[in-house]
């Protein structure tokens, strides 16, 4: 009975340990944008119909495949990898949903992850796929391209200016075809304000880097304010390249062939040190300026009567940390009546930083008569180049008020009107009452009938008749005109396809592609023939009992050929250019023999 109950528990092991597995197995759940990770999908049986995850947010390689037969003790194990390579395209959390695979005729499914992408990392992966033939190439091509942050002033104090410029510096030994921005870092502990240069006002510099000569492009320039002390290191910025790498061959005009790939690059860690502004010196009115700056309180009169106000102006100008101060407050007695004050800011913050001008208008209204006194105001600030702060002060104003409106100063000078019910203003009075009642008349009107207004409306449906008959006529004979309609939509055809082809100058396949679809459409819109009648000798003797020129003919016929020929052979960017170029001028002169 025992050797029954074993024999059972074996036959039961057994179908467990032979059940099947499918499983996917990130090789980490958390990555720098700059990096490139490998998600491999396993299995211990032999599948098919691999349905792949979407990878939405990553840029995929693969996949390659690995499998394992292993014989121990007459026992079969067997395993299969499906490996994909991964590289993200922006920060955030994405699922990798289910894979699916059939085995023995069942369908199973892995169990879905997520992979959150952070910002730049040092030393990331930035080569790509390991197994990629063109990996050591690239490498190598890589170490030729820098992205750098260039900060003015690595040592600033508490809200000094710090600007900061992102270079790509590339080797003139390398060439990148194209870039663009990967990722926005976060500027933390720091008020700021950049820009990124458009593409279209990029220029391409020459300059030094480590020394020796490198080209190099701005694509974008910021001013940071540093919001705290101690050291301060800015996020990594990404930048996606299209990078030339070597092949080791030529194309058949002896130039070097190039394969094209698209890595992103990071710039490294970039440390700003912040240094306190002093506590020796500090004036106890400081509230946090920190540049050169000048002030001013003014006041635009200092006697008034008759129900006059005054306006007092407190204006700082100069060039610092404008946005992130206020203005001292005007200390105003309680013999006048204050309104404001009306703030104005204006502030341009170019590359070097803030300047401009900050200004609070205060109304102020006399209630008593009498001298009355403004407190005068100062303003301190720190002036990181002299080093120490700085202060600037007015005197007290005074004010002579000979005479107030009796209704300020306590009098009842109002009465109600008899037949409004509403109140009027008394003779000494600053201020008029607004009107309860107005009566309003019409001036110059003689009514809508026989004016010019009426009139035109009255002609207006015996001009506009004959011209929708007209229109509408119009229509119709271009509607009915089958093969002038045909003709316009295939050169609409030619001329979008052309438009085609220019946008894949240097990726071979398409531009062909497309060069040659434009240049069909061009035949069919001016010969009025279809793709069965397009042979050569035919295109040719058409294109000649047209009146078009032998030579013009001939370059034509060349492009053709070219098209055709550039599917079987490689062709570098330059020859892609020139043939894109002898189109448009063939296509164009044709226009005007034909």
């Amino acid at each position: 009975m025992k050797r029954y109950l074993v024999v059972l528990l074996l036959f039961c092991l057994h179908g467990v340990y032979a059940q099947v597995e499918f499983k996917a197995v990130p090789e980490k759940t958390t990555m720098g944008i700059n990096e490139t990770i490998k998600v491999e999908f396993m299995m211990n049986e032999d599948g098919d119909n691999f349905d792949p995850p979407s990878f939405k947010g990553f840029r995929v390689s693969g996949p390659s495949q690995s499998i394992n037969n292993i014989w121990i003790n007459k026992k079969k194990t067997y395993s299969k990898v499906l490996t994909y390579y991964l590289e993200p395209t922006t920060r955030g959390t994405f699922t990798i949903g289910q894979a699916a695979i059939e085995i023995n005729k069942k369908t199973y499914k892995t169990i879905p992850f997520k992979i959150t992408v952070t910002g730049a990392v040092q030393n990331g992966n930035s080569a790509g796929v390991p197994n990629n033939p063109s990996a050591g190439q690239l490498k190598r091509a890589l170490t030729n391209v820098h992205f750098v942050a260039e900060v003015s002033n690595p040592n600033p104090y508490v809200n000094e200016a710090v600007s900061v410029t992102y270079k790509i510096y590339v080797h003139p030994d390398t060439g990148v075809r194209s870039w663009d921005k990967s990722d926005n870092p976060q500027y933390t502990d720091f008020w700021s304000q950049v820009e990124d240069i458009p593409k279209n006002s990029q220029r391409v510099e020459k300059g030094m880097y480590k020394g020796e000569i490198y080209n190099y492009v701005v694509i974008r320039k910021g001013v940071l304010y540093p919001q705290k002390t101690g050291r301060i290191e800015l996020d990594p910025m990404s930048v996606s390249l299209v990078v030339e790498v070597p092949t080791g061959r030529v194309d058949i005009f002896g130039n070097d062939a190039f394969n094209l790939e698209r890595k992103i690059i990071s710039t490294s860690t970039t440390a700003i040190n912040v240094k306190p502004l002093p506590e020796q010196g500090r004036p106890a009115n400081f509230s946090g300026a920190v540049g050169s700056f000048s002030f001013a309180a003014n006041s635009s009169k200092t006697t008034l009567a008759n129900g006059e106000s005054l306006k007092l102006d407190v204006s700082v100008t100069g060039k610092g940390n404008l946005k992130l101060f206020k203005l001292p407050k005007a200390k105003i007695p309680g013999a006048f009546e204050v309104f404001g004050p009306e703030h104005q800011e204006n502030v341009a913050v170019p590359l070097s930083g803030m300047e401009g001008s900050l200004s609070d208008s205060y109304t102020l209204v006399p209630k008593a008569k009498g001298t009355h006194t403004i407190k005068g105001l100062s303003f301190s600030w720190f002036d990181p180049k002299l080093r120490s702060y700085r202060t600037m002060s007015f005197d007290d104003i005074q004010v002579d008020v000979l005479n107030v409106p009796v209704a300020s100063a306590g009098g009842d000078e109002t009465v109600a009107g008899p037949s409004s019910g509403g109140r009027t203003a008394g003779p000494a009075e600053p201020f008029r009452f607004i009107a309860e009642k107005t009566t309003l008349h019409a001036t110059g009107s003689n009514g809508f009938l026989g004016s010019a207004l009426f009139y035109i409306l009255l002609l207006l449906p015996f001009v506009l008749v004959p011209v929708i008959i007209f229109t509408k006529k119009k229509k119709e004979a271009i509607a009915g005109d089958v093969k002038g309609n045909k003709a316009k939509e295939t050169n609409k055809l030619a001329k979008k396809y052309l438009a085609e082809a220019k946008k894949h100058l240097g990726d071979k396949e398409p531009f062909y592609m497309h060069l040659e679809k434009a240049l069909h459409n061009f035949l069919k819109a001016k010969l009025g023939i279809e793709s069965s009648e397009m042979t050569r000798n035919n295109v040719r003797e058409l294109l000649l009992s047209r009146n078009a020129k032998r030579d013009t003919v001939d370059a034509f016929m060349k492009i053709m050929d070219n098209c055709e020929f550039a599917r079987y052979a490689p062709s570098s960017g330059a020859a892609m250019q020139q043939d894109y170029d002898n189109a448009i001028e063939v296509v164009t002169a044709l226009e005007k023999q034909v």
